[in-house]
């Protein structure tokens, strides 16, 4: 029996079942720990110990715990043997996709997918394909991890923290990505001049 309440309110705007707060990391190796340990991180240590006692960190197989998640990171993959390219590993990787991605997107239906996983810019589109959502819903890591690692390579050279220094890695997340050598900045805008043997030297590694 309704009560006098929902007789006369009527919710217009659907319920958002998400979990605020709820994040899903599919794959435990090394990126998917780095994951969860910055997304510790990134709140306060206060907040941190409320969500340890309210919210504990669950470890699973069952993909049933991941439902309702705000946001799903996947790192899952095959792992990248020395001497192979990342565009090596689609096959094996798209196969995984397609056993994960259709569960993952039941259980969360609103939820927002980040990939991380190798080769990221096609699995990416497979997934987007794969769960059905929106475009903006699927979202590949790129090359935000080598933008990083270059500001930390330019910031180690001169002695700076990284957040002083400015570039972008920019392309396919792969052998085929390059550098926007030209429009480096660090510490107050001015630009940088390193040298083409430092760039050359950064490019190999």
């Amino acid at each position: 029996m309704s009560t006098v309440k929902e007789k006369l309110i009527e919710n217009l705007i659907r319920e958002d079942k998400s979990s605020q707060n709820k994040i899903t990391i599919v794959g435990t190796g090394a990126v998917g720990m780095a994951c969860a340990i910055c997304v510790l991180l990134k709140v306060s240590t206060v907040i941190v110990a409320f969500l340890i006692q309210v919210l504990p960190l669950v470890s699973f197989l069952d993909y049933s715990v991941s439902a309702n998640s705000k946001l799903v990171i996947v790192t899952a993959g095959a792992r990248q043997q020395e001497g192979e390219s990342r565009l090596a590993l689609v096959q094996r990787n798209v196969n995984i996709m397609k056993s994960i991605i259709p569960t993952i997107v039941h259980y969360s239906p609103d939820c927002k997918i980040l990939i991380v996983s190798n080769p990221v810019d096609i699995l990416t589109y497979v997934v987007w394909k794969l769960s059905g959502l929106p475009a903006t819903r699927v979202i590949g890591s790129g090359c935000n991890l080598d933008s990083a690692r270059f500001r930390y390579l330019i910031g180690e050279k001169l002695g700076v923290h990284p957040a002083s220094c400015h570039g972008w890695i920019i392309g396919e997340h792969g052998d085929s990505s390059g550098l926007l050598w030209n429009k480096r900045r660090t510490l107050s805008q001015y630009p940088l001049y390193l040298g083409a043997k430092w760039c050359l030297r950064y490019c190999e590694s």
